[in-house]
């Protein structure tokens, strides 16, 4: 019965809350705009990540490497696009 019982998810799920309250922390903790925006870009990163491992299953399958690719080349144009934008309409530079 043990083999049958989802741990993996379980402590995802429980992973997952537990990073859901500390961003929820920032709002009612009253931080400053850095360092409450550092905390929620850490927590978001981390939770995409455990999302992506562990409920959609990214590495179970046998072809594991190009699945990763493609997440770090979204990830890549994502950055991209993110720091281009505010390169061109919030700091001034064209």
């Amino acid at each position: 019965m043990k083999e049958l019982f989802p741990r993996k998810q379980v402590m995802g799920f429980a992973f997952s809350l537990i990073l859901t309250a500390i961003a929820l922390a920032v709002y009612f903790l009253d931080l400053s705009f850095s360092i409450g925006m550092t905390i929620l870009l850490v927590t978001a990163f981390i939770q995409a990540g455990l999302q992506l491992v562990v409920f959609m299953h990214a590495g179970e399958t046998g072809d594991r490497g190009p699945i990763y690719t493609n997440i770090y080349f979204a990830l890549a144009i994502a950055l991209i696009t993110v720091f281009g934008t505010l390169l061109c309409m919030v700091w001034g530079f064209v």
